[in-house]
């Protein structure tokens, strides 16, 4: 049967597949945390008491991409390099999702509505790591080679997306509602769509190291693009509701280590 648990199990237990999703993975998270890091670096004078959770924030992204690579690492796989067309973090970038490199780049201090957008593009982005890294640890929690690292990158995830709550919410009483609500929308409505792009492209390389049959390709491309099209019409909405957490201040205190996975 075409699971998604049959699927990940497959990419998974095969070498070169698991070294191309953690290949993907070690990159993007790796990419997060030079952009934190940077907005950090960044972050206006009158909102300095966010720089440590942004920071904070940044670690936890390098510190996934160090775990994807001892997980590579711990099957005597090297990393290879990222295909272009399966680069999500890259692409978001391309399409105007979140702050430009060139701005990071530079020492120019980053303006108050600099961070609302930031936030709101975390929140829309983050909203999706949480929902797939809650997906592997239904499935794979118990895993004996995955599933630490997939616990403690799910937390993270949750983490990451409490905080965009709080602290758009705290914009949003401050008189930001309705940049945050505009900035929302367009986000998820352009997410959606290089997330169903970057799916079809993972999903061709994969099918390409496995050798899947031309129908098993197209039933998981038109899978794809039944969710786009449900995300399309409907799914976008999930990313943009804003509700106080649970958990406050989620990024307080310091990132935890990864030194478990090397």
């Amino acid at each position: 049967m075409l699971s998604a648990k049959s699927l990940f199990q497959e990419i998974l237990d095969d070498d070169e597949s698991f070294r191309l999703f953690c290949s993907i993975a070690a990159s993007g998270e790796s990419q997060g945390g030079w952009e934190n890091g940077r907005i950090a670096a960044l972050v206006p004078a009158g909102e300095r008491d966010l720089a440590p959770k942004v920071a904070r924030h940044g670690a936890d992204e390098d510190k996934h991409g160090r775990i994807f690579h001892a997980l590579m690492k711990k099957r005597g796989l090297q990393p290879v390099d990222v295909p272009p067309e399966t680069d999500y973090t890259m692409l978001l970038e391309k399409h105007g999702i979140g702050l430009a490199h060139q701005q990071l780049k530079a020492d120019e201090p980053l303006t108050v509505r600099d961070i609302v957008t930031y936030l709101a593009h975390s929140r829309v982005t983050e909203q999706r790591a949480s929902e797939q890294m809650d997906l592997l640890r239904k499935y794979f929690a118990d895993d004996p080679g995955i599933g630490r690292a997939v616990k403690m990158i799910s937390a993270d995830e949750d983490n990451h997306l409490a905080y965009c709550h709080e602290e758009l919410l705290r914009f949003a009483y401050a008189g930001h509602g309705r940049d945050i609500q505009r900035i929302l929308r367009e986000c998820a409505l352009e997410e959606i769509r290089v997330y169903r792009d970057v799916s079809l492209a993972v999903m061709d390389r994969m099918g390409h190291i496995l050798r899947w049959p031309k129908l098993k390709a197209a039933l998981l491309a038109a899978g794809i693009h039944a969710i786009y099209a449900y995300e399309r019409l409907v799914g976008w909405r999930r990313m943009v509701s804003l509700e106080m957490p649970e958990r406050r201040n989620a990024l307080g205190g310091p990132a935890t280590s990864a030194l478990e996975f090397a």
